[in-house]
């Protein structure tokens, strides 16, 4: 499934314009407030001046509260719409406000918009994104964020240096690019595929997703999207031996033993993979068990289980792609090494034969009736059948979907598995197996292979891989078909599918597991003060006394803070393009716990600057320099992460929901963070607000050592699945 990433890409950075409205307007309001304050009398009045500030996060709680449901009804698009035509009238009635009362209406239409925008746009990218580079494009909305900031900076410094500085001049401006964001979002942006699929508008979807993409080849991802309708399935982890068809010794044939998948690759060939059994867990190297003895107390095992995942992942161009490169095609890492486009189409069809889907021959499959991938009644002597041009998924000599690339080194494999029921009589149903390389490709047999999974041996000398497996019930399956012979089990969209969200789901211990993680950091966010600062920097300088220093170049005290903030917002950019870099490299939680010390370590020494008298000029240094290690360090990490990990962590049919509590949450906490700032500042000083924040720091870095996973690379859907794993391992823990 090769990905031209360039669609999604532009898609991404269309959807982040929203993100430079909502920095522009922060910055907007943070450098216009003593302008206001100066023409409203509002210097005797701090209750209202905070007002002004944090109108807007008070509608942006109130419209978040209602997001969730508005987008899984709606869809994510036209909330992104509806986003744009609030600030562009926000602007408007910014730039008439005759008094303050209409001044707040208008910041109350401009929280509307801004609590669309930050609330939409991570679960937009994330669910048009491919895997790869997830973490890439959602840490655009920090980046165009502050570049918003900076811009808008730039134009107040600018207006500050006239005789008469005008505020609502300083605040309509909005109104110009959130026109463009508009007319972006209404002829550019697609809908996300996700939600297509999750209404049963399957044409759309696969259309949506052919355009992302850059290929007629989706309808793997398309079954991907499918099974990611389920909620609170019954999964286990297992662990897979995969090798050539032909280099399996075995007292029965492989393709015909129920517990092994036949899997399909480059140039023809084929492998089957066969489960071992007494090993149902994911595996962990040496160090891992050592560490993991240590803290299992106390680490969440579900961050132990995201961990083992990517440290036994190999890295691209390994001794697997030499050993082995058919396995480097499947198992691949990379989003621009060769996928199924490149199969050898002649070996893979009998000569003037394809394979075609119901969907692909029926136009009106939006109801989700039609079948996704079925069994066929024709062909079935052929040893395998490639997907025709219009990309289904592979079928085997059988009829049986197989496997297909879902991006991040994994595959989506499906096994028609058949059990005695209750009555007697055999239950038949599709068995959905997530698959990934665990280790490279070895030519000795490791020892517990003979041991622990006797008849599945591998011959001296040959090749083979260890993959691990979440293995559960297909969501794709419909039971109704299974009577009809002349269909037989097939693959399909059921119509029940197309169901809104439930509260129920909420319920379920994987999304309460995420719920915790999700609400858990977005808190923690919050209550380091990033907004407080964002909002009210040039005060703090001010307060700092460095604005007095700089304004010795001839221009006022208020013009020097603004242009200290521009330059240190300027500043944020390389960093925030440097997690950009790292953000799919060294992964989410990484980058969270290295950069939430250097913000202790900045906050600690702001706080003991302050009790030590070195010059006057000294003293108004360290806490700018204080601040900007704060935000530079913040907008790397603890900046973009939280909103990243919210839209990843969440299932489809549930993502709404959740998405809308823990953004809920953030603008509850910024809104005590923003409304308490100015009426600490007075009382306990810069030192003392930033010794809060300092503590704040402590315990979110012990709050993701402990219960944030890695998420880098892997498929929403796979993600969602190990939180569900996840939550049942730790609940067993605590029983024990």
């Amino acid at each position: 499934m090769t990905k031209d990433m360039n669609g999604a890409v532009l898609v991404a950075i269309a959807a982040t314009v929203g993100n430079i409205l909502q920095g522009w307007d922060n910055a907007t309001i943070a450098g216009s407030v003593s302008y206001i304050k100066k023409e409203f009398k509002l210097e005797t009045q701090p209750t209202l001046e905070g007002l002004i500030v944090s109108m807007s996060l008070i509608s942006a709680t109130v419209v978040t509260a209602c997001s969730g449901a508005m987008a899984d009804w709606l869809g994510r698009r036209p909330l992104l719409v509806m986003s744009a035509f609030l600030y562009f009238v926000s602007g408007l009635v910014m730039l008439w406000s005759p008094n303050v009362y209409v001044l707040l209406l208008a910041r109350l239409l401009d929280g509307f918009g801004m609590g669309l925008v930050v609330t939409m746009v991570p679960v937009y990218i994330s669910e048009i994104a491919p895997p790869e580079i997830r973490g890439t494009l959602n840490t655009l909305p920090q980046f165009t964020g502050s570049a918003g900031m900076f811009l808008s900076y730039c134009m107040i410094f600018g207006m500050s240096l006239t005789d008469s500085p005008s505020w609502r001049l300083m605040l309509a401006v909005l109104s110009l690019p959130s026109l463009l964001y508009f007319v972006l979002a209404v002829f550019f942006l697609p809908e996300t595929p996700r939600w297509l699929v999750s209404k049963g508008q399957m044409l759309e979807a696969r259309k949506v997703l052919q355009r992302l993409r850059g290929t007629d080849d989706v309808a793997g991802e398309l079954a991907l999207l499918v099974e990611g309708l389920g909620v609170g399935c019954q999964t286990s982890l297992q662990k897979y031996i995969i090798c050539p068809a032909d280099e399996i010794i075995n007292d029965q044939d492989a393709a015909v033993d129920e517990d092994s998948v036949r899997l399909y690759g480059t140039e023809g060939l084929s492998w089957v993979a066969r489960p071992v059994t007494g090993h149902n867990s994911f595996g962990f190297s040496s160090h891992q068990q050592s560490f993991s003895s240590q803290m299992a107390p106390y680490v969440d095992p579900l961050v132990t289980l995201f961990s083992s995942v990517h440290e036994k992942l190999p890295d691209t161009g390994d001794n697997s792609s030499m050993l082995f490169p058919n396995f480097g095609s499947m198992f691949s890492v990379s989003g621009n090494q060769q996928k199924n486009e490149d199969w050898d189409e002649e070996s893979l069809r009998g000569e003037g034969e394809e394979y075609t889907s119901d969907v692909a021959n029926n136009e009106s499959d939006d109801n989700l009736h039609s079948p996704l991938i079925s069994r066929q009644t024709t062909s079935l002597e052929k040893e395998m059948v490639r997907h025709a041009s219009d990309g289904n998924p592979i079928v085997d000599a059988n009829g049986e979907p197989v496997n297909v690339g879902i991006g991040g080194g994994w595959q989506l494999a499906w096994k028609w598995t058949e059990k005695e029921g209750q009555d007697g009589t055999n239950e038949g149903y599709f068995k959905r197996i997530y698959m990934r390389q665990d280790s490279i490709a070895a030519s000795c047999r490791p020892s517990f292979i003979s041991t622990s999974a006797p008849g599945v041996d591998v011959p001296e000398g040959g090749e083979f891989i260890q993959a691990d497996a979440l293995v559960g019930r297909a969501a794709l399956y419909s039971k109704d078909i299974t009577d009809q012979p002349t269909v037989g089990p097939a693959v399909i969209n059921p119509s029940e599918a197309a169901s809104g969200p439930s509260w129920s789901y909420l319920f379920e211990p994987g999304v309460k597991h995420a719920l915790f993680v999700g609400v858990g950091i977005q808190m923690l966010q919050q209550f380091s003060g990033i907004s407080g600062v964002v909002y009210y920097t040039p005060q703090i300088l001010e307060h700092a006394g460095i604005c007095v220093l700089v304004s010795n170049i001839g221009i006022s005290a208020a013009s020097s803070c603004l242009l200290i903030t521009a330059i240190m917002t300027l500043l944020t950019l390389p960093c925030i393009a440097v997690a950009m870099r790292l953000m799919d490299v060294a992964g989410r939680r990484s980058l969270l716990l290295g950069t939430i010390p250097v913000l202790i370590v900045a906050l600690v020494i702001l706080v003991l600057g302050s009790f030590v008298d070195l010059g006057t000029v000294v003293n108004a240094i360290i806490p700018t320099v204080s601040v900007l290690v704060y935000f530079c360090c913040f907008f790397m990490a603890f900046g973009p992460v939280p909103n990243i990990l919210c839209a990843e962590i969440f299932p489809t049919r549930a993502r709404g929901l959740c998405i809308a509590i823990c953004s809920l949450t953030t603008w509850i906490c910024d809104i005590i963070i923003t409304y308490s700032l100015p009426v600490m500042l007075p009382s306990i000083g810069l030192s003392g607000i930033f010794g809060i924040y300092a503590v704040v720091c402590c315990i979110s870095w012990v709050f993701v050592f402990l219960n944030v996973p890695e998420t880098k690379g892997m498929p929403l859907e796979v993600i969602t699945e190990f939180f569900s794993v996840g939550a049942k391992q730790a609940t067993a823990a605590r029983d024990i």
